[in-house]
Protein backbone atom coordinates (compact mmCIF):
# COMPACT_ATOMS: atom_id res chain seq x y z
CA UNK A 1 0.00 0.00 0.00
CA UNK A 2 1.70 3.17 -1.20
CA UNK A 3 0.90 6.80 -0.48
CA UNK A 4 2.61 10.15 -0.83
CA UNK A 5 4.41 10.02 2.54
CA UNK A 6 4.67 6.34 3.37
CA UNK A 7 4.42 2.78 2.14
CA UNK A 8 3.22 -0.36 3.91
CA UNK A 9 4.68 -3.75 3.02
CA UNK A 10 4.44 -7.19 4.61
CA UNK A 11 6.57 -7.36 7.73
CA UNK A 12 9.76 -9.41 7.33
CA UNK A 13 12.53 -9.87 9.88
CA UNK A 14 15.45 -9.67 7.46
CA UNK A 15 14.09 -6.55 5.76
CA UNK A 16 12.72 -4.56 8.66
CA UNK A 17 13.80 -5.77 12.10
CA UNK A 18 17.12 -3.96 12.47
CA UNK A 19 15.80 -0.58 11.31
CA UNK A 20 12.70 -0.91 13.46
CA UNK A 21 14.76 -1.79 16.51
CA UNK A 22 16.85 1.32 15.94
CA UNK A 23 13.76 3.49 15.51
CA UNK A 24 12.07 2.13 18.63
CA UNK A 25 15.30 2.67 20.60
CA UNK A 26 14.62 6.43 20.45
CA UNK A 27 11.96 5.73 23.09
CA UNK A 28 14.52 5.23 25.85
CA UNK A 29 11.90 4.53 28.55
CA UNK A 30 10.08 1.91 26.49
CA UNK A 31 6.79 3.67 27.26
CA UNK A 32 5.52 3.02 23.75
CA UNK A 33 5.23 -0.68 24.60
CA UNK A 34 3.06 -0.12 27.69
CA UNK A 35 -0.24 -1.13 26.12
CA UNK A 36 1.12 -3.87 23.86
CA UNK A 37 1.33 -7.49 25.02
CA UNK A 38 5.03 -7.74 24.12
CA UNK A 39 8.15 -5.61 24.54
CA UNK A 40 10.17 -3.65 25.16
CA UNK A 41 13.10 -5.75 23.95
CA UNK A 42 16.54 -5.70 25.54
CA UNK A 43 18.54 -6.40 22.39
CA UNK A 44 18.30 -6.57 18.63
CA UNK A 45 18.42 -10.38 18.51
CA UNK A 46 15.34 -10.85 20.69
CA UNK A 47 13.53 -8.14 18.77
CA UNK A 48 14.42 -9.76 15.44
CA UNK A 49 13.08 -13.08 16.71
CA UNK A 50 9.82 -11.40 17.74
CA UNK A 51 9.46 -9.74 14.31
CA UNK A 52 9.95 -13.12 12.67
CA UNK A 53 7.27 -14.65 14.87
CA UNK A 54 4.85 -11.80 14.10
CA UNK A 55 5.47 -12.09 10.37
CA UNK A 56 4.72 -15.83 10.40
CA UNK A 57 1.48 -15.67 12.38
CA UNK A 58 -1.50 -17.00 10.48
CA UNK A 59 -4.12 -15.09 12.50
CA UNK A 60 -3.07 -11.63 11.29
CA UNK A 61 -1.41 -9.69 8.48
CA UNK A 62 1.46 -7.59 9.79
CA UNK A 63 2.92 -4.63 7.93
CA UNK A 64 6.02 -2.50 8.27
CA UNK A 65 5.39 1.21 7.74
CA UNK A 66 8.17 2.86 5.73
CA UNK A 67 8.64 6.62 5.57
CA UNK A 68 9.37 8.60 2.42
CA UNK A 69 13.03 7.57 2.62
CA UNK A 70 11.87 3.89 2.70
CA UNK A 71 13.09 3.49 6.29
CA UNK A 72 10.89 1.30 8.55
CA UNK A 73 9.47 3.47 11.34
CA UNK A 74 6.46 1.53 12.64
CA UNK A 75 4.17 -1.48 12.38
CA UNK A 76 0.43 -2.12 12.07
CA UNK A 77 -1.66 -5.22 11.47
CA UNK A 78 -4.98 -6.52 10.28
CA UNK A 79 -6.47 -8.78 12.98
CA UNK A 80 -9.64 -10.82 13.52
CA UNK A 81 -10.13 -11.16 9.80
CA UNK A 82 -13.64 -12.46 9.09
CA UNK A 83 -14.39 -12.18 5.36
CA UNK A 84 -17.58 -14.22 5.65
CA UNK A 85 -19.21 -11.41 7.64
CA UNK A 86 -17.11 -8.57 6.24
CA UNK A 87 -15.41 -7.59 9.50
CA UNK A 88 -11.74 -6.84 10.15
CA UNK A 89 -9.75 -5.09 12.87
CA UNK A 90 -6.72 -2.82 12.70
CA UNK A 91 -4.40 -3.35 15.63
CA UNK A 92 -0.96 -4.00 17.02
CA UNK A 93 -0.08 -0.49 15.94
CA UNK A 94 3.28 0.70 17.20
CA UNK A 95 4.66 3.95 15.83
CA UNK A 96 8.20 4.96 16.65
CA UNK A 97 8.80 8.57 17.63
CA UNK A 98 10.03 9.09 14.05
CA UNK A 99 6.49 8.42 12.79
CA UNK A 100 4.33 9.86 15.55
CA UNK A 101 2.57 13.14 14.75
CA UNK A 102 3.74 13.01 11.15
CA UNK A 103 1.57 13.16 8.06
CA UNK A 104 2.67 9.60 7.28
CA UNK A 105 1.14 8.40 10.54
CA UNK A 106 -2.33 9.42 9.37
CA UNK A 107 -1.71 8.35 5.79
CA UNK A 108 -0.77 4.81 6.89
CA UNK A 109 -4.13 4.41 8.62
CA UNK A 110 -5.95 5.87 5.61
CA UNK A 111 -4.23 3.41 3.27
CA UNK A 112 -5.25 0.48 5.45
CA UNK A 113 -8.85 1.71 5.61
CA UNK A 114 -8.98 2.24 1.84
CA UNK A 115 -7.75 -1.30 1.20
CA UNK A 116 -10.42 -2.74 3.49
CA UNK A 117 -13.42 -0.79 2.20
CA UNK A 118 -12.66 0.17 -1.40
CA UNK A 119 -10.63 -2.82 -2.55
CA UNK A 120 -11.82 -5.71 -0.37
CA UNK A 121 -15.41 -4.63 0.23
CA UNK A 122 -15.56 -5.14 3.99
CA UNK A 123 -18.56 -3.88 5.99
CA UNK A 124 -16.94 -3.20 9.35
CA UNK A 125 -13.51 -1.94 10.43
CA UNK A 126 -12.67 -2.26 14.13
CA UNK A 127 -10.23 -0.55 16.50
CA UNK A 128 -9.79 -1.88 20.04
CA UNK A 129 -7.46 -0.66 22.76
CA UNK A 130 -6.89 -0.64 26.49
CA UNK A 131 -9.46 1.73 27.97
CA UNK A 132 -6.61 3.47 29.82
CA UNK A 133 -4.71 4.16 26.60
CA UNK A 134 -5.73 7.78 26.07
CA UNK A 135 -3.46 8.36 23.02
CA UNK A 136 -4.95 5.35 21.21
CA UNK A 137 -8.49 6.40 22.03
CA UNK A 138 -7.76 9.91 20.82
CA UNK A 139 -6.26 8.57 17.60
CA UNK A 140 -9.31 6.41 16.92
CA UNK A 141 -11.67 9.34 17.35
CA UNK A 142 -9.49 11.65 15.26
CA UNK A 143 -9.51 9.09 12.42
CA UNK A 144 -13.30 8.88 12.39
CA UNK A 145 -13.95 5.74 14.43
CA UNK A 146 -17.12 5.63 16.53
CA UNK A 147 -16.94 4.53 20.17
CA UNK A 148 -19.16 1.50 20.81
CA UNK A 149 -18.50 0.72 24.46
CA UNK A 150 -16.04 -0.89 26.86
CA UNK A 151 -15.66 -4.59 27.60
CA UNK A 152 -14.81 -4.68 31.30
CA UNK A 153 -12.11 -7.08 32.51
CA UNK A 154 -11.68 -8.31 28.96
CA UNK A 155 -8.25 -9.82 29.50
CA UNK A 156 -5.05 -9.75 31.55
CA UNK A 157 -1.67 -8.83 30.11
CA UNK A 158 1.68 -7.91 31.60
CA UNK A 159 0.23 -8.78 34.99
CA UNK A 160 -2.63 -6.28 34.94
CA UNK A 161 -6.29 -6.09 34.00
CA UNK A 162 -7.39 -4.68 30.66
CA UNK A 163 -10.77 -3.15 30.02
CA UNK A 164 -11.07 -2.93 26.23
CA UNK A 165 -12.59 0.09 24.48
CA UNK A 166 -14.24 -0.78 21.15
CA UNK A 167 -14.48 1.54 18.13
CA UNK A 168 -15.56 0.97 14.55
CA UNK A 169 -16.21 2.46 11.14
CA UNK A 170 -18.89 0.78 9.04
CA UNK A 171 -19.28 0.85 5.30
CA UNK A 172 -22.00 3.52 5.17
CA UNK A 173 -19.75 5.85 7.20
CA UNK A 174 -16.68 5.25 5.09
CA UNK A 175 -17.37 7.77 2.28
CA UNK A 176 -17.58 10.60 4.82
CA UNK A 177 -14.45 9.42 6.62
CA UNK A 178 -12.59 8.91 3.36
CA UNK A 179 -13.45 12.41 2.12
CA UNK A 180 -12.26 14.03 5.35
CA UNK A 181 -9.01 12.09 5.35
CA UNK A 182 -8.32 12.85 1.70
CA UNK A 183 -8.98 16.57 2.23
CA UNK A 184 -6.58 16.57 5.17
CA UNK A 185 -3.90 14.58 3.33
CA UNK A 186 -4.04 16.78 0.22
CA UNK A 187 -0.67 18.55 -0.26
CA UNK A 188 -2.44 21.91 -0.33
CA UNK A 189 -3.32 21.41 3.33
CA UNK A 190 0.34 21.78 4.35
CA UNK A 191 2.53 24.86 4.32
CA UNK A 192 6.18 25.02 3.26
CA UNK A 193 7.30 23.73 6.67
CA UNK A 194 4.93 20.76 6.51
CA UNK A 195 2.53 22.15 9.14
CA UNK A 196 -1.17 21.51 8.59
CA UNK A 197 -3.36 24.41 7.54
CA UNK A 198 -6.60 22.71 8.65
CA UNK A 199 -7.05 20.08 11.32
CA UNK A 200 -8.75 16.79 10.57
CA UNK A 201 -12.51 17.20 10.99
CA UNK A 202 -15.53 15.07 10.15
CA UNK A 203 -18.79 16.60 9.00
CA UNK A 204 -21.85 15.41 10.97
Amino acid sequence: MAGRCCRLEPLHASLHADALFEAYADDVTGAGWTYLPDGPFADAASFRSWVGDMARREDRLCFAILDSSTTPVGVASYLRIAPAVGSIEVGYIHYSTRLQRRTAATEAMYLMMRRVFDELGYRRYEWKCDALNAPSRGAAERLGFVYEGTFRQATIYKGRNRDTAWYSIIDKEWPRVRDALERWLDPSNFDETGAQRRSLRFEP
